[in-house]
């Protein structure tokens, strides 16, 4: 880190014993993909209750397989190039470019700026005939009314993938986000709810869309599908052990970091729980000092959303100079960035590749101008440095 950030976006996550199934995977010698991955797949499906789990290289990866599958020759309802996938603006990079690799066409929707989630109203006046799935983010452990989304994309037959890379843990109604669509996306990147130091996971529900995932992370290999044998069969000109039948990538995981993932994810609530108690203990001592409450405005938890908190994200009063305050809460020791990326299609890769139009997306470029976000401790926190984060923030004011 180039700078000495006494509240840093990123501490180290890694404990002990998660380090030591690492060196123990290591003295083994197995470190390519294998059993650890096999029972993180597992433990996953069975702790947020989804009928199929695949470790990946990174929640990238997994948004990747998740267009590439709609649009793969063995799914039997594929999508066409052409078709529109709906996306909000307030997104990462590799929530959108999946869509523009596919040969599919996103269509952005602006979001809500009391939840940073997709702005549902906005959403409805973009669904076209042509619009045949959405990538929805879950921003930062929040999300939208699932109810009415998932209600009317049911009835306009829309496919759901849910990007949950910063939201692992967090539930709508007591139902884990990530398992309301066709396909979930984990990540698992050090500053996320668990790490793994590189590493994801998708999820899906049919058994035909897994086994087409599989393959595809895998080379577009046909070891260790369930019609493996038929393959082998109908191609007995090739060796059996190695018979490409898909198109696909390498994006496994390797079982060193299956090991840490799945370490951290037996202890998942007692990990969200130290989060969301640092997240209430920082926004409360914050609120308290009145300057603060009145320049800045802590966003919160949507009605239903139990959350799993990524970070802290605030939006700076409009008529202050966000930079400036940045620049100023940086050098009293507190590391900042954007939410997400702020408003994805001010990026100039967007301009690059043609993507723009000249529609303005009033919320989204509330939160690029005005929204921020501070790490949040993964250990417990005592009073003197809760009394240094606020010190910081008056400070900078």
């Amino acid at each position: 880190m180039s700078r000495n950030f006494f509240y840093p976006l990123l501490e180290n996550p890694y404990r002990k014993k998660d380090l030591s199934k690492a060196i123990d995977v290591v003295k083994s010698g197995k470190l390519t993909i294998g059993k650890h991955t096999r029972t993180f797949e597992k433990l996953f499906s069975k702790k947020l209750k989804t009928k199929f789990s695949l470790m990946v290289n990174s929640g990238s990866s997994a948004n990747l397989l998740a267009l590439q599958c709609l649009i793969n020759p063995y799914r039997k309802k594929r999508l066409k190039r052409g078709d529109s996938v709906l996306i909000p603006t307030v997104c990462w990079s590799t929530s959108l470019w999946p869509v523009i690799q596919s040969g599919l066409k996103p269509v952005f929707v602006d979001v809500d700026p009391k939840t940073l989630n997709i702005d549902i109203s906005d959403l409805t006046k973009k669904i076209t005939k042509k619009t045949k799935a959405l990538v929805l983010v879950h921003v930062l452990g929040n999300s939208s009314n699932m109810d009415v989304l998932c209600k009317i994309l049911k009835k306009k037959k829309i496919i759901l993938i849910e990007d949950t890379c910063e939201s692992l843990g967090s539930k709508f109604k007591n139902k884990y986000l990530g398992t309301f669509g066709d396909f979930s996306t984990f990540s698992f990147y050090s500053s996320h709810q668990i790490s793994s130091g590189e590493g994801g996971m998708i999820t899906c529900r049919e058994s035909e869309d897994y086994e087409i995932l599989k393959s595809l992370r895998a080379h577009g290999w046909s070891r260790g599908l369930k019609s493996e044998k038929r393959i082998a069969s109908q191609n007995k000109h090739l060796d059996s052990r190695f018979i490409f039948f898909n198109s696909g990538f390498n994006l496994r995981p390797t079982d060193i970091s299956a090991s840490i993932g799945l370490s951290q994810f037996k202890d998942i609530d007692l990990l969200n729980s130290i989060r969301n108690k640092n997240r209430n203990l920082i926004v409360n001592a914050l609120k308290k000092i009145e300057i603060i409450n009145r320049d800045f405005h802590f966003i919160e938890a949507n009605e239903n959303v139990s959350p799993s908190w990524f970070g802290i994200p605030i939006l700076i009063n409009e008529k202050k100079n966000k930079k400036n305050f940045i620049k100023k809460l940086e050098s009293n020791g507190v590391e900042t960035r954007p939410i997400i990326s702020g408003n994805f299609l001010k990026q100039p890769a967007v301009k690059k590749y043609k993507l723009v139009n000249k529609k303005r997306f009033i919320n989204s470029d509330i939160i690029n101008n005005q929204g921020f976000f501070i790490g949040l401790p993964t250990k417990k926190i005592n009073n003197s440095y809760i009394k240094r984060v606020v010190k910081a923030f008056e400070k900078s004011i």
